[in-house]
């Protein structure tokens, strides 16, 4: 019976990361059928998932659209194709006549084909930048002034501020912005209580509340060690190692020092009190002027004692909001990429299938929200993984087909068979050493 809230721990991660894999699929693929539909170029076969079909229809236009056992990929299997890797059916294609080689995937213009390629990844970006777009359109973005939208829940002995609280000064400093907020309490000496200027209802108000920037846990991020330890959203770190904390610096400090040592915490959730041990890691961050900072961290995000009121963002803003972030991630990631080939950072940071089931499942526990957010960062990383110019990948197709625009023909079906067979080994070496990171890394 023990083994039980395993199973089902298990179970919840298997269906996260297969609802997340195979909506990322669902949209690459798509991306490149109905690219090469429309360049004149026939799918025989759209698939989600690999070996025996479970559930297939073949539509108007002769697709046969099916949904396979093994949901861990997909592929579209066009005209000509021998397998879902588009590798060159010679036969098949020697037996089309001319109109029909022309709808076939290699007898197709190379513009047609490579933009069938290219589709893949650009819609796999496409749905990054549109769930940035809406999530940012739905929950709206901070509002300039420093007003208060809504208090965090705090333990009975701590004070917060109201509602609609404009706030006008922090410890007598005063402040214009929300922005002017974060700043001061950034300088403000770690204490219980701090006096704070408001307007309230019309009227200037001075009243004491909880220090601005409070040990509250905002976010946990993804296999750390607060996910491990049980910290959630909302708690609130009341001491470390006995010691009173009024203050996230504080917290952050304590960990800096810590040097990896375990550390006991007294937390405040829901009424209640506990008492959680955690080992900080290792993490290598990535910074937002280009390359990484390696800190020991818990896997915690803080905040102020409230959210802060917020406007409405507008579709444009939202839009090129989600061409930022989604820039952010491939910027990012590539540079984690390099980072870890000079041996700058660790190689750990490479998750496989393991981590990447774990993270999902993480995401989902804590949301539809965060679990929507890491779809849209896990679609970039799958666009961006298939963009490598490795032979089985669309980056190896469009590097050939550069090729072929340069030398005015195709590689050999002998010369392309050699370089999917080194790409299929390149990439299951990656992969290999993606699971032994998964199963051997702290």
């Amino acid at each position: 019976m023990e083994f039980i809230p395993d199973f089902g721990g298990l179970a919840f991660t298997l269906v996260a990361f297969i609802a997340a894999l195979s909506i990322i699929v669902a949209i690459h693929e798509y991306g490149h059928y109905i690219v090469g539909r429309w360049s004149g170029i026939h799918a025989e076969v759209f698939s989600v998932g690999f070996g025996p079909v479970l559930f297939s229809r073949v539509d108007r236009h002769g697709t046969k659209w099916q949904i396979a056992a093994l949901p861990f990929g997909g592929y579209v299997k066009f005209l000509g194709d021998a397998d879902a890797a588009s590798g060159k059916d010679g036969a098949a294609i020697d037996a089309l006549d001319v109109e029909e080689r022309r709808r076939s995937m290699h007898g197709a213009p190379l513009w047609a084909r490579s933009a069938t390629v290219a589709a893949g990844p650009i819609f796999n970006f496409i749905l990054s930048i549109l769930i940035f777009a809406a999530v940012l359109m739905i929950a709206g973005r901070p509002a300039e002034a420093p007003v208060v939208g809504t208090p965090a829940a705090l333990p009975a002995d701590m004070q917060t501020l109201q509602s609609g609280d404009l706030i006008t000064s922090i410890g007598g400093t005063p402040v214009d912005t929300l922005g002017d907020v974060f700043t001061v309490a950034r300088d403000l000496t770690p204490s219980e209580t701090v006096t704070y200027g408001l307007e309230r209802d019309g009227q200037a108000q001075t009243v004491e509340a909880s220090f601005p920037l409070l040990p509250i846990v905002q976010s946990v991020s993804p296999q750390s060690a607060a996910m491990a330890a049980g910290l959630e959203q909302g708690d609130v770190i009341r001491s470390v190692e006995g010691t009173p904390i009024y203050a996230f610096s504080q917290l952050r400090e304590t960990v800096d020092a810590s040097d990896g040592a375990p550390l006991d915490l007294s937390v405040w959730r829901d009424g209640e009190m506990l008492d959680i041990t955690l080992s900080p890691r290792r993490t290598d961050l990535p910074l937002p002027e280009g390359g990484f900072e390696t800190r020991w961290l818990i896997g915690i995000t803080g905040g102020l004692i409230f959210d802060p009121d917020t406007v409405r963002v507008g579709p444009v803003d939202a839009v090129w909001s989600g061409v930022e972030q989604t820039g952010f991630i491939i910027r990012s990631s590539l540079s984690g990429l390099w980072h870890m080939i000079t041996g700058a950072i660790s190689s750990c940071n490479l998750q496989g299938p393991i981590g990447i089931a774990e993270t999902s499942g993480a995401m989902a526990s804590q949301g539809i929200d965060d679990f929507i957010w890491f779809i849209a960062v896990l679609s970039t990383a799958v666009g961006l993984l298939n963009l490598f110019p490795i032979p089985v990948l669309d980056g190896g197709h469009l590097l050939f087909h550069a090729y072929e625009a340069v030398a005015g023909k195709p590689p050999s079906d002998k010369a392309l068979r050699v370089f999917m067979t080194v790409g299929l080994t390149l990439l299951l070496s990656l992969m290999l050493f993606a699971l032994t990171n998964d199963i051997f890394c702290p």
